[in-house]
């Protein structure tokens, strides 16, 4: 009878399963944001890297074992490091190169290219856990704390994982950075393994030799591949860009969308259409400074155009993303002051923090790639929102939809059920649901001066009253107990 291959040392398993795991959940979070400039930043795009990365686990779990009972797992541990290496290596050009062809929101383009950015490497690693837990159970006896110990120990290395990356790695180190350093620390630790059980490992060295060169491949060509980024936020994959066509124009690009235009030589200068219509808005306010708070910041083109044509306004712009203010100042002459101050932070939360009645117009433009985050869709939302305006203040709320419409249908619907009077600014063509567009939604407590607004839009439709009654129809307020944001959006 052939005996059973030794066991590990307890340390050595723990490390393994703690690792293994660990290495598992880093991948999955920085794959949400190696995709994030090809296919945006949305639930579906979230749900795809996290069940990509599930099947991945339970695959390679379900290889391992087979392979634990077929071979000695000795002989494989250290291989499979080094081939998780090789695969996490290359995971950066089989993202970069492949989301350039597979741009887009459609869900086989998300499905693929969330594939890319993590399956390979998951599942190898996922390999390790039943070959560890293979070695340690000397004694049937002892199977269920063995199991238990070794299981739990690599749920905590996958918690571990999940809040230093979240909470340390991604603020201090770009992602290619993250993948490339997890990749030269499975592969050391594969050949540090391999050399530490190399009495028990049958293979050639100059298998494990190749497999060292194949992996220093992968880190090179991940290495050398070209990033979007002029610079990677903590939640976006920025860069600006220069419009040839307009001297001092430049365009604010966070993951793969067109986000802000500013023009360097002329702040009145307002290119995208909805931030013309907000502009329009602003404008038939009361005459001299206004009080104005921002939900989201952007390349903060209506704060600008506040400040040149309201001179003495009080500007408050509410900005989660901190990195992006830095690269607003760098490069899109952002320049703060007692006139225009930023709270980094979440927008909903910084609105809870404001006084009641203190801002004459509130602008709402936060928004996760193409999405409005849901908890900022809600009616929970738009009564704080009310609450912080003044009796004749405005609220023009940003909103992207497409055919057949049934996100901003309910987004009216919800701000309508916190305000008395309600307007809808959108191209005819929007409306009507033929193509997708930014609407701009206009609320008040007061009679909204549709008249006034008017001559400052062009060629776009103004929605209020039995017309608007007509658009929204039957539409379902949100809530913070229900808002679906991201399945209404899917058409």
């Amino acid at each position: 009878m052939e005996n059973p291959p030794r066991a590990l040392p307890s340390a050595l398993a723990s490390a393994l399963a703690f690792g293994s795991s660990g290495a598992v959940l880093v991948l999955e979070i920085v794959a949400l944001r190696l995709v994030g400039p090809y296919v945006g930043v949305t639930l579906q795009v979230s749900s795809s890297v996290i069940g990509v990365a599930l099947a991945a686990i339970a695959y390679g779990a379900w290889l391992g074992g087979r392979l634990a009972d077929r071979f000695d797992p000795r002989a494989l541990l250290a291989p499979a490091l080094i081939l998780g290496a090789i695969g996490t290596a290359i995971t950066l050009p089989l993202v970069r190169w492949g989301g350039e062809l597979l741009r887009g929101g459609a869900a086989p383009a998300v499905l693929l290219l969330a594939a890319l950015a993590i399956f390979l490497p998951a599942f190898v690693l996922s390999t390790i856990a039943p070959m560890v837990v293979k070695l340690q159970l000397g004694d049937l006896r002892q199977a269920g704390s063995v199991v238990g110990r070794l299981s739990s120990i690599g749920t905590l290395g996958a918690i571990t994982a999940t809040l230093v990356t979240g909470f340390i790695f991604v603020a201090a180190m770009p992602s290619s950075a993250i993948v490339l350093s997890l990749a030269v620390l499975l592969g050391v630790s594969g050949l540090a393994l391999g050399w530490w059980l190399r009495r028990d490992m049958p293979g050639s060295p100059r298998a494990r030799a190749a497999l060292a060169a194949v992996g220093l491949v992968g880190a090179g060509l991940g290495a050398v591949t070209p990033t979007p980024c002029d610079v990677e936020t903590a939640y976006h994959c920025a860069r600006v860009q220069a419009d040839p066509s307009r001297p001092g124009g430049q365009t604010l690009i966070l993951n793969s969308a067109r986000h802000s235009y500013v023009d360097l030589n002329d702040p009145r200068y307002l290119e995208f259409e909805y931030v013309q219509w907000i502009g329009a808005v602003a404008d038939v306010l009361p005459s001299g400074p206004v009080d104005a708070l921002h939900l989201g910041g952007g390349g903060f083109t209506v704060p600008t155009y506040l400040r040149d044509t309201r001179p003495g306004s009080d500007q408050l712009v509410l900005e989660l993303d901190g990195g992006l203010v830095d690269l607003d100042k760098e490069k899109l002459g952002l320049v703060t002051g007692p006139d225009l101050r930023v709270r980094v932070g979440d927008a909903r939360v910084g609105l809870a923090a404001q006084a009641t009645g203190g801002y004459d117009l509130v602008v709402g433009d936060a928004f996760g790639h193409l999405v409005v985050p849901w908890h900022l869709a809600t009616v929970e939302m738009a009564d704080d929102v009310a609450r912080v305006l003044r009796t004749d203040g405005i609220y023009a709320q940003n909103v992207i939809d497409y055919p057949p419409n049934r996100f901003i249908r309910a987004e009216v619907a919800t701000v309508a059920a916190a305000f008395p009077h309600v307007a809808l600014i959108a191209p005819p063509d929007a409306i009507a649901g033929e193509t997708g567009s930014n609407f701009v939604i206009l609320a008040s407590k007061s009679p909204l001066p549709l008249d006034a607004i008017r001559p400052g839009l062009s060629g776009v439709s103004l929605l209020a009253g039995p017309e608007l009654d007509d658009f929204v129809d039957d539409a379902r307020v949100l809530t913070d107990d229900y808002a679906p944001v991201d399945q209404l959006l899917a058409g």
